[in-house]
Parts: C-alpha cells; sequence; structure tokens
C-alpha cells in the first residue's frame, strides 16, 4: 500500500512538473537571422535581449535564436519571412529590401549620421511614432537600431580623398550607400554580408562599404589593407536595423507578455545597444591593424572634402522620399536636432 501511494506520489509530482514546464514555455518564438552563432550581434546583443524578455514574463516565454539563416531563405527575405508568418521574430538590415523601409533611410545618411550610435538610436526611439511607424506593416518593431557606421575598407588602395576612390567597385548594403558611393565616383556592388570575403578575394569588389564591426566575424583583415575613416570617427552614414514580430503574433500576445517584450526594449536598451555596436566596432579595427593593416584616420580638411561631396545625397533622399508624400526635409531636421539632443547620452554610455 505503501508503495503504490509512493508511485501516486511520485507521478503526482512528475504532472506538475510537466505542467509547470508546459507554463513556463507557453509562448515560444524563434528568432531568424543572417549572421552565425558567435558573432556579436547574438552574443551581445540578441542573446541578453531574449534574455532579459523571458525574465521579465517570469518563465512565460521562451525565445530560440536560429542564426545564419538556417531556417531557409537568404538574408533579404528575412523580412516577408516574418510578415508572413513563416517565423516568429527576426533581426535584419531595413535596407537588404530597398524602397520598403524609406523613412528609417534618413538615419542612414551622410552627415546626419556621424558617429554616435547612442545618439541615433535614441533618435530613431524618439521618432518612431510621428515619423517612422507608416513603415511597419504587418511587423511590430522590438527595437530599432544602427550600427557604427560605414567606414571605408580596401583591398590595396590607401584613400584620403574622394577622388581617390574613382572607378573602384564598393560593397554596399543599401541603396543609400549606393548613392554615397556613386556620389564619390566608384561604382556600388550590393550583396548581403555574408557573401563580402569571397567578393573581395576574387576581387568582385576593390573594398567595402561597411563598419570595423564585422571585421573579426567574417576575417576582413584577410582580404583587405586598409581601413579608413573621417575625422573623430566620422562616418559615411550608418545601415539601420531591426528586431521585430509578426504582427498576427503580436496582437494575439497577453499584455503581460507585451510588457515583457517591451520592457526589455525600452529606451535605456536601445541606448545600451548603441554602446554595445561602438565597443565591437572597437574590437574589430584592433584586429585589423593588430594583422598588420593600415588604419587611415583623415584630417578634418579631408573629412569636410568628404561632406562636400556628400552633401548631393541628403537633397538626393528628400527628393525620391518627398515623390512618396514624406517630408524628407522635415525628417533630416528632425534627426539632426534628436541626435545633437542625444550626444551627451551617446558621450556618456
Amino acid at each position: 500500500m505503501k508503495l503504490k501511494l509512493a508511485k501516486t506520489a511520485v507521478a503526482a509530482l512528475a504532472l506538475s512538473a510537466a505542467a509547470s514546464g508546459a507554463w513556463a514555455q507557453e509562448h515560444v518564438f524563434k528568432l531568424h537571422h543572417f549572421l552565425g552563432a558567435k558573432a556579436p550581434v547574438q552574443t551581445e546583443m540578441l542573446e541578453p535581449w531574449a534574455k532579459a524578455v523571458e525574465e521579465n514574463s517570469g518563465g512565460k516565454v521562451k525565445i530560440e535564436i536560429y542564426p545564419s539563416m538556417t531556417l531557409g531563405g537568404r538574408p533579404p527575405e528575412l523580412i516577408n519571412q516574418v510578415r508572413d508568418g513563416v517565423v516568429d521574430l527576426i533581426w535584419t538590415v531595413n535596407g537588404y529590401t530597398p524602397g520598403l523601409f524609406p523613412r528609417t533611410e534618413v538615419m542612414e545618411l551622410p552627415f546626419v549620421y556621424k558617429n554616435d550610435p547612442v545618439a541615433a538610436n535614441l533618435a530613431l526611439y524618439d521618432m518612431y511614432d510621428d515619423y517612422l511607424k507608416d513603415d511597419f506593416k504587418g511587423v511590430e518593431p522590438m527595437f530599432l537600431h544602427v550600427h557604427a557606421g560605414q567606414a571605408i575598407q580596401t583591398v590595396d588602395t590607401e584613400v584620403h580623398m574622394p577622388a581617390d576612390l574613382e572607378g573602384l567597385k564598393l560593397r554596399i548594403p543599401t541603396r543609400t550607400g549606393a548613392w554615397v558611393i556613386e556620389a564619390l565616383g566608384a561604382s556600388p556592388v550590393s550583396m548581403p554580408v555574408p557573401d563580402l570575403p569571397q567578393a573581395l578575394s576574387k576581387k568582385v569588389v576593390d573594398g567595402a562599404f561597411i563598419p570595423w564591426e564585422i571585421i573579426p566575424a567574417l576575417k576582413i583583415q584577410d582580404q583587405t589593407q586598409y581601413q579608413i575613416e573621417g575625422a573623430d570617427k566620422t562616418r559615411f552614414g550608418t545601415t539601420t536595423f531591426q528586431v521585430s514580430m509578426n504582427k498576427a503574433r503580436w496582437d494575439s500576445l497577453p499584455e503581460d507578455v507585451q510588457k515583457a517584450f517591451r520592457d526589455a526594449s525600452d529606451r535605456d536598451w536601445v541606448a545600451k545597444v548603441g554602446q554595445i555596436w561602438r565597443d565591437i566596432d572597437e574590437r574589430g579595427i584592433k584586429v585589423a591593424t593588430d594583422a598588420g593593416n593600415t588604419h587611415v584616420t583623415l584630417t578634418e580638411e579631408e573629412t569636410a572634402a568628404f561632406q562636400t561631396a556628400l552633401e548631393p545625397v541628403v537633397d538626393h533622399w528628400i527628393e525620391d522620399v518627398s515623390a512618396k508624400g514624406i517630408d524628407g526635409a522635415a525628417m533630416v531636421e528632425k534627426a539632426r536636432a534628436l541626435i545633437e539632443e542625444n550626444a551627451d547620452a551617446g558621450m556618456s554610455n
């Protein structure tokens, strides 16, 4: 009799544990992205964010991260995967689908974005409701962010003035990047970043328009000799990214679970993300210089020459989005004002 009671108690405990486990994973999400599992974007941004959401939910949420497009497709397809509900969450480059996110391009423009990812992230956060949200049909953004900014990395060309780039073929991530390269007299070649090492090694491109952070992950130091940026870490624009959820999935969630996501994606978090990307960028350039590459920092005068050459890019963007009924001039003015307003946050983080 005692043995029977003991077995009944064990069975009851097992059922209780199973029920508890089921409750703990009541909401399971698949997060898909295009870089590797060991890339800093996963280890230093996506994993801590997912953990914060899970903790905020009291164990109700589980986020499974799938790197390197392991669920299928190519990087430009990520936004449709999440819109169509193939996956629940994605991290992607907005500009991988040209024209789909015209409003967030304002932060990519050269000398709108200069050198401060913290301030830019906070500006995106502050602009979202009034300026950006109409871009995000079919998804619910968790947070938007930028990287440390587009530098110039070349196989064998040292660059100090815009004329030094004439005739080169440079990889670009977005259409705004293409406009920058064209304004500098070079030819843009669009490709997702995982394709870059092979393109450099085969001289499909002479260089790339990309930040330092990608150097270690793709061993770019082995394919290039020169890493070039402006004075005071000035870059030639940046790239906007999103972590977004399928809209129908979001709308189906109870308020407490939505709050778990929102609390993990607040203003403090996007500021921290800016600092994460700044820090990994610094580690990236160190890898290149330790390998014997040349880190070129332009003088103030050389940087000013790039600014003069790139001013038409901002005008081009304003004209382009104005044709779509977007007040591009007002957006540029607002973005610049918010970046300046948040500059102290960027300096202090």
